[in-house]
């Protein structure tokens, strides 16, 4: 089996508020989804984020990447800010809306998320590699 790639945005509005969607199988997580062919990483994020939210970005800069080895998934990370559109849902995203880092991280139960989410805050230690089983 090869190797899936996925591109997400942590989305930072004025008020420094983190767009969040919660999904029917994985629950709160950044708004993010798999690398279409013939599209690039920061399309995908762009793409994925209009999907899910209905929120249009502009990419800001590259945070890191991500390796979950047991599902063969390395997740490609960015920082952005919405640029237009209104919060909406959809098929994969039951709730969506801006929260505080600290709400963002009692929302959020998966910790390959948390941990994705705390090394995008950390400039300093960017780009960042993150690995887990």
């Amino acid at each position: 089996m090869n190797y899936q790639m996925t591109s997400a945005c942590l989305v930072l509005n004025e008020q420094k508020g983190i767009l969040l969607k919660k999904g029917p199988k994985r629950g709160w997580e950044l708004p993010g989804g798999m690398v279409e062919l013939n599209e690039t990483f920061k399309e995908a994020a762009i793409r994925e984020v209009r999907e899910e939210t209905g929120i249009e970005i502009v990419i800001e800069r590259f945070c890191g990447i991500s390796q979950e080895l047991s599902k063969q998934l390395c997740n490609i990370r960015w920082i952005g800010r919405p640029i237009s559109g209104n919060l909406t849902t959809s098929n994969e995203s039951l709730e969506v809306g801006f929260y505080s880092l600290e709400q963002a991280l009692q929302l959020m139960t998966n910790e390959s998320f948390k941990a994705e989410l705390v090394a995008c805050f950390h400039e300093s230690a960017q780009p960042f590699t993150l690995f887990f089983d």
